[in-house]
């Protein structure tokens, strides 16, 4: 008597049964996992109440200085953007067509220069596109520097949401 054996039929087997064999075992895995318990909307973010109120914020003023009066603050950290030291109520909305920093501050004859009374002139990092021509200083601000207002903002007296513990 001669037995054969499908080798073919065996293999397919094998792996038929390691994918049942596979997903009973996801199936126990997930019948066994339990949700988490839920987090206090009180214990999220720096407000300890409900994210549902609307609290509303401490009222501030910004600046009333006159361009050139300012007292400048020292910077946040090693290269932050300065401060606005001066009031820009009349200067807004600064964009790309309407830029009235421009008029004080696109002063190359200035530029590193600091003297009391005067503005402080763009640098050069200002006039280099760092994405195309990364070593090349323009003589014209380069388009992504225009809109003054997205890094630099006027100092205010307000009271920190919480305390600065930032090292350089």
């Amino acid at each position: 008597m001669k037995i054969t054996v499908n080798v073919a039929a065996n293999t397919k087997t094998k792996q038929m049964l390691k994918s049942v064999l596979t997903g009973l075992a996801l199936t126990l895995m997930c019948v066994n996992v339990q949700a988490a318990k839920p987090v206090k909307d009180s214990s999220l973010g720096l407000s300890k109440t409900s994210v549902n109120d609307s609290p509303a914020p401490e009222k501030f003023s910004y600046s009333n200085n006159f361009p050139g009066t300012g007292n400048l603050l020292p910077r946040a950290y090693l290269n932050a953007p300065p401060q606005i030291p001066h009031n820009i109520e009349a200067f807004l909305p600064v964009t790309a067509k309407s830029n009235n920093c421009k008029m004080c501050h696109d002063n190359r004859a200035m530029q590193g220069k600091k003297v009391k009374g005067q503005a402080t002139a763009i640098p050069d990092s200002h006039y280099t596109d760092l994405r195309h021509a990364p070593g090349k200083v323009t003589t014209e601000l380069i388009g992504a520097r225009y809109v003054c207002t997205q890094c630099h903002v006027p100092q205010a007296n307000v009271k920190p949401l919480v305390t600065n513990t930032f090292n350089d």
